[in-house]
């Protein structure tokens, strides 16, 4: 058989696309990688290059290169040549440089997912593609300055590509939430029971817990912030001394900007009280700190609070972890009774089992990113550096839970009570008072007229309205009162004789409107008489 009936078999049968597909995908992942070692490569050998006394040939500054890359994957380093003289470890990631190849991982997957047939293969050919080059820099950064742990870097480099690729096939699909497995799928639509407990909903719940670790990392940037504006000298010392050469400083300033999110996130964990630990030297929480940690110069380090018990000012950065039980409540309510419509508010066991499932969630979040954010900075003192993270993660649980499922409560209970409330401000609205009737056997001179009094009648039980129902609120009061009250007007009109047309002011009782009844001049009629009521005529507002 020729080849190009071959080819024409595949084509038509469509395996020749789902293989280009494929490869596409693969390149993609490869060239995802290729640009995030690109780029710490330029970082890298444009600090070596504005250097004036670099040390090392442009080979090392490449080692750094790919160890750096590892490093914003999560992988641990081992510095080779220490003042000891023996290996240190460096497991501490930057944050900010794990978004380089996240977003890199996001828009090849995106891309792949618009070329290939099945989600799956343009998810696994960009992990394939992405993992290829990664094998090969790790391989590279085995030898150098700083050398990568090669187990550490093909777990972190698996996950990240994974989580990244998978992140942009499921955005380039729309989104979709796809079958769930048995159990989800009843967590994700619970069904109502009958003693009124319920399931928790997961998806105010995830809303409730990512507000809480926005406040939570915010509330620590914000207490980062004004410790370095207390110890800004001894900050600016610190940074000062650590280079003379203007290529020096702006890498401590790089590397600081990098290490911006790590600082908040000790800050969320100082604020939720279990504070971070400082090597061998203790503890800083809000009750103390220690007297003389080994730390290394740096200027985030020059910010740790002062040695010493707690004051009142560190213990006021606990208000963190009590803003974000408050946050995941309120979030909790808006969901349990929302304002459009509060028939559909849940029932208090529905608000309680999420409220708490979104403290365990805002909980593994935070103990997730006080993993990230700690590591080691060396051997011995250094050894264990950064929050810990099952007591930050514990710590943020009970905050929001001891803290938030109450609140959402009592926030729910008071939306549901302010609905009631105008439901029955709107009923006492609507309906009238009588105001109480004269009896038939009170008699008063022809010149005295009481006013009339229109009183709104409270009615707490509902009623037809009385526009669907015209004659039957006429109907009640002629059954009210027949004749009783007719029969005593009628007498008081024989008596007080012809009155004006028209209703005169308190004010101006001596002018009288236009025109008179016929009949005005007869005897018992004063000029100056304003409180005669008008006799039956055409309304005087209508005129």
């Amino acid at each position: 058989m020729p080849p190009s009936a071959v080819l024409g078999g595949l084509a038509r049968s469509g395996r020749w696309r789902r293989t280009s597909a494929l490869v596409g995908a693969v390149v993609g992942g490869a060239v995802a990688a290729g640009l995030g070692l690109g780029a710490f490569a330029v970082l890298v050998m444009a600090g070596w290059i504005s250097s004036p006394y670099p040390g090392s040939g442009p080979d090392d500054a490449l080692h750094v290169a790919a160890a750096m890359w590892l490093l914003a994957h999560g992988a641990d380093l081992v510095r080779a040549d220490t003042l000891a003289g023996g290996p240190a470890p460096l497991g501490v990631t930057p944050l900010l440089l794990v978004a380089v190849p996240a977003l890199l991982l996001h828009r090849a997957g995106r891309d792949a997912a618009d070329t290939a047939d099945r989600p799956r293969g343009a998810l696994g050919g960009v992990v394939g593609g992405y993992l290829a080059v990664g094998a090969l820099a790790t391989l590279f950064a085995t030898d150098g300055p700083l050398r990568a742990d090669p187990l550490s870097a093909a777990l972190h480099l698996t996950a990240l590509a994974l989580l990244g690729a998978a992140a942009g096939v499921w955005n380039a699909y729309g989104r979709p939430r796809g079958p769930l497995p048995a159990p989800l799928r009843r967590l994700h639509a619970p069904e109502p029971r009958p003693d009124g407990a319920g399931r928790p909903h997961p998806g105010p719940a995830f809303r409730a817990a990512a507000a809480g670790v926005l406040v939570l990392v915010g509330g620590g940037a914000l207490l980062v912030g004004v410790s370095l504006a207390v110890h800004a000298q001894a900050s600016q010392t610190t940074y000062l001394q650590l280079s003379d050469l203007w290529s020096g400083r702006v890498a401590v300033l790089l590397l600081a900007i990098a290490l911006v999110p790590n600082a908040a996130v000790w800050g969320a964990s100082y604020g939720l009280g279990p504070g971070f630990t400082l090597g061998a030297g203790g503890v800083a929480w809000p009750g103390g700190a220690p007297t003389d940690p080994l730390l290394p110069p740096f200027p985030l380090l020059a910010a740790i609070p002062d040695a010493g018990t707690g004051t009142p000012l560190t213990w006021a950065a606990c208000a963190v972890g009590g803003v974000c039980g408050l946050t995941v409540g309120w979030f909790t309510a808006r969901a349990a009774a929302p304002k459009s419509m509060p028939d559909r508010a849940w029932s208090r066991g529905e608000t309680a089992l999420t409220a708490g499932l979104a403290a365990v969630l805002c909980g593994l979040a935070l103990a997730l990113l006080a993993a990230l954010a700690g590591g080691p900075l060396g051997g011995g003192a250094l050894a264990d550096f950064g929050p810990v993270w099952w007591r930050t993660g514990g710590a943020a649980l009970l905050w929001a839970g001891l803290l938030g499922t109450p609140v959402a409560l009592g926030l729910r209970a008071w939306r549901v009570r302010s609905r009631r409330a105008r439901d029955l401000w709107g009923r006492v609205k609507g309906v009238r008072l009588r105001a109480p009737r004269r009896p038939g056997w009170v008699r008063t001179p022809g010149w005295v007229r009481l006013p009339r009094v229109n009183v709104p009648r409270v009615r707490l039980w509902r009623r037809r309205d009385r526009q669907d129902d015209p004659q039957g609120e006429q109907q009640n009061d002629r059954q009210d009162d027949p004749q009783g009250e007719q029969q005593n007007d009628r007498q008081d009109d024989q008596q007080a004789g012809p009155v004006a047309v028209g209703r005169r002011r308190w004010w101006t009782p001596w002018r009288a409107k236009s025109g008179t009844r016929e009949g005005s001049s007869a005897p018992g009629f004063e000029p100056y008489d304003f409180t005669v009521r008008p006799g039956p005529g055409p309304d005087p507002e209508s005129r």
